[in-house]
């Protein structure tokens, strides 16, 4: 039985229950910018391609030896106007059990690094799909604990799946939502 939020930054969050949970968002698409001399000198590698939607930045790069060798300034992509930037790059092996890897920075907002973001997954599932021209698609973010995200572009939302645990539970009382 789905479960809805409006208890989010994202209109309208549907999520599955445990243990292959699901996650229904709104999609958040990039348009292609220049990435500016700021951001890839924080980066350190050749940017292919630089977008930006409301919240991060997308930048791919041309494999995906080169996302996981980064080691990007975090002083530097800390002075770059956004919250977070996603580095990202086409599997290198076509049978690997991903079609794209990513890594998420978001030193401004006190990550460094976050091992798996669901949030950048709703950016990458169209970019990707356009591209690659599909609907789902599996995404490896390569942080060092690392993580699949199974995305399926619905139009206008984005599907997140994968394996999740539960860590706590609560509850919200009525008065805190309101009527």
């Amino acid at each position: 039985v789905p479960l809805t939020s409006t208890m989010s930054l994202s209109p309208k969050l549907i999520l599955r229950p445990l243990p292959r949970s699901s996650l229904d968002f709104p999609a958040e698409p990039v348009e292609a910018c220049d990435a500016e001399a700021l951001l890839a000198d924080a980066i350190g590698a050749p940017i292919v391609w630089s977008g930006k939607n409301r919240m991060y930045r997308l930048l791919e790069l041309d494999s995906e030896a080169a996302v996981r060798a980064l080691n990007p300034d975090m002083g530097l992509l800390k002075q770059v106007d956004t919250i977070g930037v996603i580095v990202t790059a086409l599997a290198d092996d076509p049978e690997a059990p991903y079609h794209f890897v990513s890594r998420f920075f978001a030193p401004a907002a006190g990550i460094d690094e976050d091992p798996v973001t669901g949030s950048a997954h709703c950016a990458l599932a169209p970019y990707w799909g356009a591209k690659l021209d599909r609907a789902a698609l599996v995404g490896y973010q390569a942080s060092p604990r690392g993580g699949i995200v199974k995305v399926r572009n619905r139009g206008s939302r984005v599907e997140l799946r994968g394996k999740a645990i539960t860590v706590f539970q609560g509850v919200v009382s009525k008065a805190a939502v309101g009527d």
